[in-house]
């Protein structure tokens, strides 16, 4: 397959937002339909609408909407990359452009949580953005969660369902 450049969206989020979803990089569903978690097999919808009662079927521009005033934001770590195929794993190293969470993060006053949505999102996190926040985020509660990817298929939607529930729970 050819490698690619890979440039991905701008935040969705709010400055009310109170757990950040952090993929790495859109797949190319994802990129070709200009839409977080845009694969038809991709868990995340479905696991919003569990967790955070936004309903899957609605349009994209009204369940961004709804995820945001449910205090839930959408991002990645990699705001560009150099890429074969979709997966995490086809992410040329060296190639990573991280987006610019380190002077987001410190803007989102009622922030408690980000959740790296998968391995290579958490690890990017770690690599590109843990070293550069501001000395009063170590409080800021950073989980790596499981991955809603297809390619995750190990986790059904009630596994995952469990292991996301931190999220639910931080957003009362």
């Amino acid at each position: 397959m050819e490698e690619t450049t890979c440039i991905g969206f701008p935040a969705q989020l709010t400055p009310g937002c109170r757990v950040l979803v952090l993929g790495s990089m859109p797949g190319l569903a994802s990129l070709q339909a200009a839409q977080y978690y845009a694969h038809p097999r991709n868990r995340f919808w479905p696991l919003m609408q569990a967790l955070c009662a936004v309903d899957a079927t609605l349009p994209y521009a009204a369940r961004m909407r709804a995820l945001n005033a449910a205090g839930v934001g959408v991002w990645d770590v990699i705001g560009q990359c150099r890429r074969r195929g979709s997966l995490d794993a086809a992410i040329v190293r060296g190639s990573e452009v991280p987006n610019a969470l380190d002077a987001v993060i410190p803007t989102l006053a009622q922030l408690r949580a980000v959740a790296c949505n998968g391995s290579a999102a958490y690890q990017a996190f770690l690599r590109f953005i843990a070293p550069a926040l501001p000395a009063r985020t170590p409080a800021l509660a950073i989980w790596s969660l499981p991955s809603t990817s297809p390619a995750n298929a190990a986790w059904p939607l009630p596994r995952l369902q469990a292991a996301w529930q931190p999220l639910a729970d931080a957003l009362p």
